[in-house]
């Protein structure tokens, strides 16, 4: 009882229309907000240096694969399944310990660990709290691009290990994926901490040092400063976080809809299509070459449109018609197998099927790749967030690794079937962010904390 008295005293006035057509106040935007500053932009520039690498990763099985598999020589469908999905079990090993470990030694320092680890062989780059940090370091009015420069990282790596995987060797590959690590290693040391987070340990002459320098030296932060202390000894007040304490129902809105949009991510079929692009590819008489170079072009500006329509468009708009182009693009993959099978338009399936491909990958790229990252990063409170992204974290990566591991199995089973189940799960993610999902652009963390623990309340 004392916990919900201090989340009612802390929710804000709805005054838009409709459940979940807004948060708080029905301006959009501040007037007062602080301009975006350069230190926040070499923070943000800093922090996703680590995840580029995680797009290499990503990408590095698909153009890969061909390399790997006369070198070693592997079994695709077994032994190459599971180097495949490889990435996953590491991720899910640092996403199960990042929890605590975020909160303990702050959003730089996990940073600086999976930098070292990753050096040494590409394991653990799921500890980074990279949405996290960079949630906690920009103004509200900016902060969904800027979070969003997160997946223009992962995709911009994934594309340069589509598009280089073509050319060079995959020992050769695996050296460039590991380059940004070193560069945000050498970053970290010149960048602040996350303001919240020394809220949180109660550092206060380092919070109000590190927001100024975040705002700029002219701004006045004495009443954002003020927001942040308030809220964080409020949420303090409560019993110290645990996994356990996710399950509460003050957080099961914020938990049912980051796990149901990391799940519905995974099992539509992200995963599955960016590791095995050349195994969806050859079957249909497409060059995988071809392929993996058009794949490497398409992501980058369809990212970068993603991110200037997110603060614009807001997040619920922007996932759906994301979710809706990956549906309609699974089904015409689908149907071009399918008259392939049925020995009926041959002809046109390498057509068809590239097309598809193109425009699924084009279409995640706009908005389901990176934000359900960016709803994590705003919906959870400072007392829970830690335990909250190792938990969505590992729901994303376990269903990543399943996905991973089990394509070839089912895609040889039935290569248009494979198609069709991740269309109903596409599908199934439009109307999931329709019925759960709040908007969240141009307010406060504090303000899309609160309400959703309202949500929650009001069930």
């Amino acid at each position: 009882m004392e916990g919900a008295g201090i989340e009612a005293a802390l929710l804000v006035e709805e005054t838009s229309n409709g459940r979940y057509g807004g948060i708080g106040s029905s301006s959009t935007e501040d007037d007062s907000s602080p301009h975006v500053t350069a230190v926040a932009i070499f923070s943000t520039a800093v922090t996703v240096c680590g995840v580029f690498t995680n797009g290499c990763a990503i990408g590095y099985s698909s153009p890969a694969e061909t390399g790997i598999m006369d070198d070693p020589g592997l079994s695709l469908v077994e032994t190459y399944s599971f180097f495949g999905s490889i990435l996953t079990i590491g991720g899910t090993v640092g996403a199960a310990i990042s929890g605590n470990l975020t909160d303990v030694i702050g959003r730089r320092g996990t940073m600086w660990l999976p930098d070292v680890l990753c050096i040494m062989g590409w394991l653990a780059i799921a500890l980074a709290k990279v949405p996290v940090y960079i949630a906690e370091i920009v103004p509200k009015n900016i902060r969904g691009g800027f979070i969003s420069a997160n997946s223009l990282m992962v995709c911009c790596g994934s594309s340069l290990t589509f598009f280089v995987g073509t050319v060079v060797s995959w020992l050769i590959l695996a050296v460039i994926g590991a380059i940004p690590c070193i560069l945000q290693v050498i970053g970290l040391f010149f960048i602040p901490e996350s303001p919240r987070w020394l809220a949180m340990v109660s550092q206060e002459a380092r919070l109000e040092a590190a927001l100024q320098k975040l705002r700029g030296k002219n701004v006045n932060i004495s009443k954002e400063a003020g927001e942040i202390r308030e809220y964080t000894k409020a949420f303090q007040q409560l019993s110290k976080a645990r996994i356990l304490d996710l399950f509460q129902r003050r957080y099961a809105h914020s938990l049912i809809v980051e796990v149901g949009l990391m799940v519905l991510q995974q099992f539509g079929g992200t995963s599955a299509i960016l590791y095995y692009a050349s195994t969806i590819f050859e079957p249909a008489g497409i060059s995988a070459t071809f392929g993996a170079r058009a794949i490497a072009i398409l992501q980058i500006p369809v990212t970068f449109l993603g991110i200037l329509l997110i603060d614009k468009a807001g997040r619920r708009p922007l996932l759906m018609v994301s979710a809706a182009g990956m549906w309609i693009s699974c089904l015409v993959v689908s149907l071009s197998f399918l008259f392939q099978d049925l020995q009926d338009s041959k002809g046109f399936t390498p057509i068809f099927v590239l097309i598809g491909v193109l425009a699924y990958l084009a279409s995640l790229s706009m908005g389901v790749a990176g934000l359900p990252w960016v709803v994590m990063s705003e919906t959870f409170p400072i007392n829970i967030k830690g335990s909250a992204g190792s938990l969505v974290n590992i729901s994303n990566l376990f269903c990543s690794w399943i996905t991973a591991y089990s394509f070839n199995f089912v895609f040889a089973w039935s290569s248009s079937g494979t198609f069709f189940l991740f269309s109903i799960i596409c599908g199934a993610t439009v109307l999931f962010v329709e019925k759960m999902l709040p908007e969240t652009k141009g307010r406060t963390l504090e303000e899309i904390q609160a309400k959703m623990a309202h949500f929650s309340s009001i069930g």
